[in-house]
């Protein structure tokens, strides 16, 4: 049970503003098991699923520093603008990933899609990692 808490807090934690290894504690974790473990993809996607919702959601909420990030990342934030809410299936990215879902808060794109949008796109990084761990066990 504790190791599913910790790839959730692993997940959460890499997915917020602060930075994080959720990828290789996962694939560690599939590593000692030698055998997929569905529990592990749940525990991860959701941790960095909910720390994406709370970047985008402190992006939505909190107007602090939207120039400064605009002038450091301007292709993300026209990124984000041209696409809206597709450009959250992206929100897996090093780096870049939390500053599109704070961009997206920022913008005030649509909640209920930007949170479904989050969700895929974490889940497809995750079954990735799982589909590479079952070519290269």
């Amino acid at each position: 049970m504790n190791d599913y808490w910790l790839l959730f807090s692993s997940g959460f934690i890499s997915s917020t503003l602060f930075p994080g290894g959720s990828e290789v504690l996962f694939i560690y974790y599939l590593q000692q098991q030698l055998s997929l473990k569905w529990e592990f993809f749940f525990a991860v996607t959701i941790g960095n699923s909910l720390g994406a919702v709370v970047t985008y959601l402190l992006g939505y909420y909190i107007n602090f520093g939207q120039e400064k990030a605009a002038l450091k990342y301007p292709k993300t934030l026209l990124f984000c603008q041209k696409w809206g809410n597709v450009a959250l299936l992206l929100s897996w990215l090093p780096i870049v990933g939390d500053v599109i879902c704070l961009f997206a808060g920022w913008l005030k794109l649509s909640r209920g899609r930007a949170f479904i949008n989050i969700v895929i796109g974490k889940s497809l990084r995750y079954l990735f990692l799982m589909f590479l761990f079952l070519i290269f066990p």
